[in-house]
């Protein structure tokens, strides 16, 4: 009997750790900070590399390698246009168009650097966020927002692709 219970602890052990190893989990960040003194908004996102190039591929019916050595610069361009139609920001009630600035990698994420200019204050911010929920519906992304000190966040999702951070 310890055997054949030994055995099936094996088995059930084998299944549980090779579902954790194989799922994944969709997550982006996006860190959003006021800095007063340059009256910009700053904004860096964190997402992985895989799952934008596949994106990008299901959007623009295009292979893209972002963070390998063949990247081209059509392939950032498709990545900074897949943004500005999946992430949008409304400061005061006016949706404004933020400057890519760069990118860099950590590990297997993409580290993006955006910034919004001519910002005198923020009274009123909402975001609009869908990337890669249409590929992955159980995306989650967060939304951390630091105005002066002042800290807020939001979980956007599949379901709830817009909300008001302050």
């Amino acid at each position: 009997m310890s055997k054949i219970f030994k055995i099936s602890f094996g088995i059930l052990m084998f299944f549980l750790i090779s579902s954790f190893i194989i799922h994944k989990f969709y997550v982006g960040m996006f860190q959003l900070e006021f800095v007063p003194q340059k009256k910009e908004l700053q904004i860096t996102t964190r997402l992985f590399i895989d799952d934008l190039n596949e994106a990008l591929k299901k959007k623009f019916h295009k292979k893209t390698f972002l963070a390998e050595e063949n990247e081209s610069k059509e392939d950032v361009v498709l990545l900074q246009k897949y943004f500005s139609e999946k992430f949008k920001i409304q400061i005061n009630g006016q949706t404004k168009s933020y400057v890519f600035l760069s990118k860099e990698i950590e590990n297997n994420v993409l580290i993006c650097y955006f910034k919004i200019k001519d910002i005198q204050k923020i009274n009123s911010l909402e975001i609009e966020n869908s990337i890669l929920t249409d590929l992955f519906p159980e995306q989650q992304n967060i939304i951390q927002f630091n105005d002066n000190g002042k800290k807020s966040s939001l979980l956007l999702t599949d379901e709830t692709i817009k909300g008001m951070l302050k």
